[in-house]
């Protein structure tokens, strides 16, 4: 099972939400609170996940999950919905980089992700889910409704489209009714982002970029396959557990050591039985003359 699917099964299926992109990220600049005492849980690895809720109407969400060292279970940190995304930064629109940020209403978070490909993958399929996410909901709603200000009303009053008035020249009944007006919601930019991320080949693009995804783990599984040092086979032809040069030696050591005590204990059985059997032919000699005259 990979990364993804433990995430989905762990931290959103409980939770009846569906995961469909989660990229490894580190910050790009640490937050650092002096205040706060050392030794907390660790290091630990992050990863931001977008997820969409199985219930209608569907709800698009973005997540911030972790992972403590020696920590099996995944963590649920932070979540924010897709109205509360602002903007999504690419950074660089001229060339693929693995540094992105994401704006929220109350947050801004630098990352980097872990390679560029996971980076363009995770805001192509952003970037499709909110299309539709908007889509769906402005078919269905057709606009937010929000309270008009003070400061709007007045502004609608000067432009001679305020409420009209009683005869003594106060408000009339609508006016001191609370007036209302159809806003559009308000999706977040994209900006920065290559168009390859965002125009119509993107599909295509998702594909070349998974597939530069998984050669990338290929590489890095060879390389750490590679780095790691070479074991000497021991007497049983399985290769010793231990990882250093010394710990290789001292097992060999030993398995000769072992073996040497077997081999004088299989020779000093060799010359008992071979003393018994010279025995029991010079017993066998003397009968045989005794009892041939």
């Amino acid at each position: 099972m990979n990364i993804q699917s433990a995430i989905n099964r762990e931290v959103f299926a409980p939770r009846d939400e569906r995961m469909l992109v989660a990229v490894e990220v580190k910050r790009r600049k640490r937050k650092r609170i002096p205040f706060l005492p050392t030794g907390g849980k660790g290091e630990y690895v992050t990863y931001i996940c977008l997820s969409v809720t199985n219930k209608r109407p569907a709800q698009l969400l973005i997540t911030k999950v972790k992972r403590f060292q020696g920590s099996t279970p995944f963590t649920s940190r932070s979540q924010w919905t897709v109205e509360q995304l602002r903007q999504v930064n690419g950074i660089n629109p001229n060339q693929d980089c693995p540094e992105f940020d994401l704006v929220f209403d109350n947050a801004l978070d630098q990352w980097v992700a872990s390679s560029a490909p996971e980076k363009c993958i995770f805001i192509q399929i952003m970037y499709h889910a909110c299309q539709t996410y908007w889509d769906g909901k402005e078919g269905h709603h057709g606009g937010l409704v929000r309270p008009v200000g003070d400061q709007q009303k007045g502004q609608m009053v000067q432009e001679g489209q305020g409420s009209p008035r009683s005869p003594t020249g106060r408000p009339g009944v609508q006016a001191r009714r609370k007036s209302t007006v159809v806003l559009k919601p308000r999706k977040p930019e994209f900006v920065n982002c290559h168009s390859k991320l965002t125009g119509d080949a993107s599909s295509v693009n998702l594909i070349v970029n998974r597939c530069k995804v998984f050669f990338n783990r290929m590489k890095k599984a060879m390389v750490l396959k590679r780095s790691r040092p070479h074991t000497v086979a021991g007497p049983s032809g399985q290769c010793p557990q231990g990882g250093s040069v010394g710990s290789v030696v001292h097992k060999a050591s030993q398995a000769l050591h072992e073996r040497g005590e077997r081999l004088g204990r299989a020779e000093e059985k060799t010359v008992d039985l071979m003393q018994k059997a010279q025995q029991f032919a010079d017993t066998a000699h003397k009968l045989s003359l005794k009892y041939s005259h």
